[in-house]
């Protein structure tokens, strides 16, 4: 009996499926790549919105007149937590890689020390103000240039 078509088509079938199995495999990777990206920018953009719409509400309750510091520090403080903030600030220690966790914490570091002016007193505009703006503002253009280099979107430029 001759045994090399056999061989031949036996090869032929392992050929054959080793090939779809690194075909099958390399498209899995690339679609899980890529809805890891979906999942970093969904949270990317709930945690810089978080971020966004507490510094609106903290700068509104410090420029709101309250009957005194306590209740501007319980409502400055309910801003913060109201906006979700502290939620998706644990969505990006999740799933976002280190340099961005960085830049996203040190952002949120800044919205507290804002906070923490308000709630003490310090008027939206004031001397004491200006630093904590700045260092803000600092620390949430760094953290969305970490972001897009993350999501290989590139840097806008215009920060």
């Amino acid at each position: 009996m001759d045994w090399m078509p056999l061989l031949s088509t036996l090869a032929g079938a392992a050929i054959g499926i080793a090939a779809t199995l690194i075909a099958d495999r390399t498209r899995w990777q690339r679609e899980e790549a890529r809805h890891a990206v979906e999942v970093r920018r969904e949270v990317y953009t709930v945690f810089v919105s978080a971020l966004k719409e507490a510094g609106e509400e903290i700068r509104a309750v410090a420029l709101g007149d309250h009957l005194s510091a306590s209740a501007r520090d319980a409502a400055v403080r309910e801003a913060v937590r109201g906006a979700g903030v502290y939620t998706a600030s644990e969505r990006l220690w999740l799933v976002g890689p280190p340099q961005v966790v960085r830049a996203g914490n040190d952002a949120f570091h800044g919205l507290r020390a804002l906070r923490d002016a308000y709630a003490r007193g310090v008027e939206v505009g004031s001397a004491e103000e200006a630093p904590l703006i700045v260092r803000r503002r600092t620390a949430t253009a760094q953290m969305r240039h970490a972001m897009r280099e993350d999501l290989g979107i590139g840097p806008l430029g215009i920060e």
